[in-house]
């Protein structure tokens, strides 16, 4: 593993919230970790597509990441204004995809919701 590998791990442990590729570079270059933000993109991106982290995309089409909790199946409810995210499951949503792909003839769907919302304590700072 390198230096960059390395340090863009212990990055991400450190994490509770769900942050943008920017918010870990500047984290990295606070702790004096000389990472350049193409590195961190192409770690991220890496890390993702072995699993190992959970992406959510925000409504300007951002992409957040976070070291998943789980490796099930699972959504998340993410506070929009501080980035805190909760690990939810949601069984009616998977019969609702279960239900629609074979309506229409489809098996083996996927899909990806995540509910977006104002936590108690953005709210009561508010």
């Amino acid at each position: 593993m390198t230096r960059q590998r390395a340090a863009l791990n212990e990055a991400i442990d450190d994490l509770t919230e769900f942050r943008s590729a920017q918010e870990i570079h500047r984290t990295l270059l606070d702790r004096g970790d000389k990472v350049g933000l193409a590195t961190v993109y192409r770690g991220l991106q890496r890390l993702a597509d072995a699993g190992e982290l959970d992406t959510v995309r925000t409504g300007e089409g951002e992409n957040l990441y976070r070291r998943c909790e789980t490796r099930n199946h699972h959504h998340h409810l993410v506070c929009r204004v501080c980035g805190r995210a909760e690990e939810i499951d949601g069984p009616s949503v998977e019969r609702w995809t279960r239900d629609v792909g074979a309506m229409y003839g489809f098996a083996d769907i996927t899909h990806q919701v995540e509910l977006f919302g104002t936590c108690a304590a953005c709210t009561a700072s508010g």
